[in-house]
């Protein structure tokens, strides 16, 4: 592997950067609500089968009263 000095580094770095397709703010907006909505789908679903297998857990052992 070839050795790179700092400078090089730094030229080399600034030019990926410029590369890089940053979002817009819309975008971000946008993509962070559907994570919070998709974060609350999934809890809501996790925590309705968990009710479920515990009460299907409790009237199988006997322990619901």
């Amino acid at each position: 592997m070839a050795k790179t000095n700092p400078g090089q580094f730094v030229k080399e770095f600034r030019q990926e950067l410029s590369k890089v397709t940053w979002p817009t703010r819309k975008e971000t907006l946008v993509t962070t609500g559907l994570v919070f909505v998709m974060v609350t789908l999934t809890a809501t679903f996790f925590f309705l089968v968990d009710l479920l297998l515990n009460q299907g857990v409790k009237l199988v052992l006997g322990l619901g009263g």
